[in-house]
């Protein structure tokens, strides 16, 4: 594993109770990330709830008091956030993550190329699930247009909120993927029928 990373600009969000451990994680990403810290569960999540744009990957300590990294990976699952999180723990895996809805799990200590590389191949994910999406709201948003007057599709409150979705997916595929440009564009080139 190299230094290289596929994905330019990720944004990472760095989850440990231990603030030298949470530190010596977002120092071995500092220069291929824009990195958060938080020092609780319950910190992570107000971050993820204030952010416009949520994390690309959560870096998840586990063992934490109060909310601990199993309720904090729940929480943001329940709240269908739109990120990949890797577990990075002490703790030995047990049967019991066969339960747990994680991305990827690593054990401490982590070196600096595992953990960017593994950053690296969470956000290749989540940049093509999100390209997905983009191209199936596009589509759909497409064909509602291609129905509608002028005036229909500017006071459609779905359409509006399609848009906004869109956009979003838009800016964080632009953000994570070099080629999205070339991507997006090649999709919005194909002629579809009825539009």
């Amino acid at each position: 594993m190299g230094d290289t990373m596929h994905v330019t600009g990720p944004r990472v969000l760095v989850v440990d109770d231990e603030r030298k451990v949470a530190d010596a994680y977002a120092l071995r990403l500092e220069g291929v990330a824009e990195v958060t810290i938080a020092y609780s569960g319950q910190e992570a999540l107000d971050i993820v709830d204030e952010e416009g744009i949520p994390p690309d990957v959560v870096l998840l300590d586990r063992h934490m008091p109060g909310l601990s990294g199993d309720d904090v990976l729940d929480e943001i699952r329940n709240r269908e956030v739109q990120t990949r999180v890797i577990m990075v723990t002490a703790i030995d895996p047990d049967l019991g993550i066969l339960e747990m809805p994680f991305d990827d799990y690593l054990s401490k200590p982590v070196e600096r190329e595992d953990l960017r590389a593994a950053v690296d191949q969470q956000c290749q994910v989540l940049a093509y699930e999100l390209l997905g999406e983009y191209f199936r709201l596009e589509s759909t948003r497409a064909v509602l247009a291609s129905e509608l007057t002028s005036e229909e599709a500017e006071n459609h409150d779905e359409l509006a909120e399609m848009d906004a979705r869109l956009s979003r997916a838009e800016t964080r595929v632009k953000g994570l993927l070099p080629e999205a440009e070339e991507l997006l564009s090649a999709f919005t080139g194909i002629e579809r029928v009825g539009y």
